[in-house]
């Protein structure tokens, strides 16, 4: 597997991404709009398009080996929508895939620090109001991607040093 460096973070040429708007959500726009963002930032995007289960997100992520889920919800339902997904991500095996949501995920005017940490103690590792930066969006994926790589290796020598001792 090689590494390209991307600014100041390695990806893996082949990491992939699952993206879609979940629920009964059929706002299409935004969707095409972070598939394109993410596909020239160097991510193969697997775009699962509007009205997308919870379960299929998970089932294309187990298919593709993504890296990380991004779920879109502009029609307000998002809490509803969301809840859950990352407890479904452990019972599948996926209990490092990165979780990110974005859009307006909640219904009414409520404090963005209180949505934000809604979905945070749902699991979801990043979250993100409509108006925020795509790029910062992907350097944040790209930083946290890299993360992962170095804790699964650096996990994987601490391994090799206790079975050695």
């Amino acid at each position: 597997m090689e590494f390209r460096l991307e600014g100041n973070h390695k990806i893996m040429k082949e990491d992939t991404v699952i993206l879609g708007v979940i629920g009964s959500d059929c706002h299409a726009v935004g969707n095409k709009i972070l598939e394109r963002v993410f596909a020239e930032a160097g991510f193969h995007v697997v775009n699962l398009g509007i009205m997308v289960s919870q379960q299929e997100f998970i089932d294309a992520a187990i298919e593709t080996n993504a890296k990380a889920i991004l779920i879109s919800s502009l029609y307000g339902q998002g809490e509803l929508d969301c809840d859950g997904m990352r407890s479904k991500c452990i019972e599948m095996g996926l209990d490092d895939i990165l979780l990110y949501v974005g859009g307006n995920l909640v219904i009414g005017k409520t404090d963005f620090k209180i949505v934000e940490q809604k979905f945070l103690n749902m699991g979801y590792d990043r979250v993100f109001k409509p108006e925020d930066d795509l790029q910062q969006a992907v350097q944040l994926l790209k930083k946290d991607i890299t993360q992962k790589k170095v804790n699964a290796l650096q996990a994987g020598q601490d391994e090799r040093r206790t079975k050695a001792s």
